[in-house]
């Protein structure tokens, strides 16, 4: 690791004031930075320890909403009483990823800003226009069998790695942000970025802006929601591909249904016209299929990635059928 100035923060205004520094990177879990830095990809001046800020809390507001803390540890999160009863996608999503151990120490914020997982940008002899911009995408013509096959450009195809954000994509959640301009709320369907020609902006976070919380807003049929991970092992490995599904099914008819997608996007990917298709319509699996097709319009596959787009939609099959058997 290169040198850097290590500055611990209790409160929010004091992280926020650190980090306007140039070079300046959030400490929290670890699970991500740590190993970058490890690697020379992540190379910080200035590293702000935020694990004494306290922004453990989930609380329930006035409107229902569940308000998630940014330092709450994925553990904590995975086995809240109102995470696993309300939102099981949630908690499915969470305890899919990672392993026990890292669990206990990754944070939500620290979750929604984790870095791909790209064999190429994670090794600094490689070109990677995210790590480096401007010197070429090495997984476009290389070994691209993880990589993404929707939301991608010609100068990056890298997959985002997370399985709490597919769901939160889903539960249409909000990220809570704060810093030199004050707070802002941002749906997380925008927070992230697609690369287009910019792949190493990642999100709408600006300099010195501090992830304080999510925001879940409630969902009455997300008590019927599942998460469904098709992976090469069946822990600490990340997806391949990945469907979180809510629906609301009365009758045997469709009223209401959120989707998103893991492991095929550059982002958490939110199926909105497949949403759409399903709506109105009868929950049986001939309309499953048709709402994986619309799905996956628009993907591009590599060389080594092609097998994703038929895995994906049958993920998202899979997903739903379970989902409209609980409904």
């Amino acid at each position: 690791m290169v040198p850097f100035k290590y500055v611990s923060a209790t409160d929010e205004s004091t992280a926020r004031s650190a980090a306007a520094a140039a070079g300046a990177r959030f400490l929290a879990g670890g699970t991500t930075l740590v190993d970058l830095m490890k690697l020379h990809v992540e190379r910080p001046a200035v590293l702000v320890d935020i694990n004494h800020v306290p922004l453990t809390g989930i609380e329930e507001l006035q409107d229902g909403t569940l308000r998630v803390g940014a330092m709450v540890r994925n553990s904590d999160m995975a086995h809240h009483e109102l995470i696993r009863t309300r939102y099981p996608v949630l908690s499915q999503a969470i305890l899919a990823g990672a392993s026990a151990q890292v669990r206990n120490m990754a944070t939500t914020g620290g979750n929604l800003l984790q870095r791909t997982r790209c064999y190429y940008f994670r090794d600094t002899a490689m070109a990677c226009n995210k790590r480096e911009p401007g010197s070429g995408c090495s997984a476009i013509d290389g070994y691209n069998r993880i990589h993404a096959v929707l939301g991608t450009s010609e100068h990056c195809i890298a997959t985002h790695p997370s399985d709490m954000c597919v769901a939160l994509a889903a539960l249409d959640a909000v990220v809570r942000l704060n810093g030199p301009r004050g707070e802002r709320a941002i749906p997380i369907t925008e927070f992230h970025l697609l690369p287009s020609d910019h792949p190493e902006r990642e999100s709408l976070m600006e300099p010195g802006e501090l992830v304080v919380a999510v925001d879940i807003p409630p969902l009455p049929f997300a008590t019927r929601s599942i998460y469904l991970k098709v992976r090469d092992r069946a822990s600490y490995a990340f997806a391949l591909a990945s469907a979180a599904v809510a629906m609301d099914v009365r009758d045997s008819v469709i009223r209401d249904a959120r989707i998103a997608l893991g492991g095929v996007g550059t982002k958490p990917w939110r199926a909105r016209e497949a949403e759409r298709l399903l709506i109105g319509r009868r929950a049986e699996v001939s309309v499953f299929r048709a709402a994986a097709d619309a799905a996956l319009t628009g993907a591009v596959a590599r060389r080594h990635n092609g097998f994703k787009i038929e895995l994906a939609k049958r993920t998202l099959v899979r997903a739903l059928t379970r989902a409209g058997a609980i409904a």
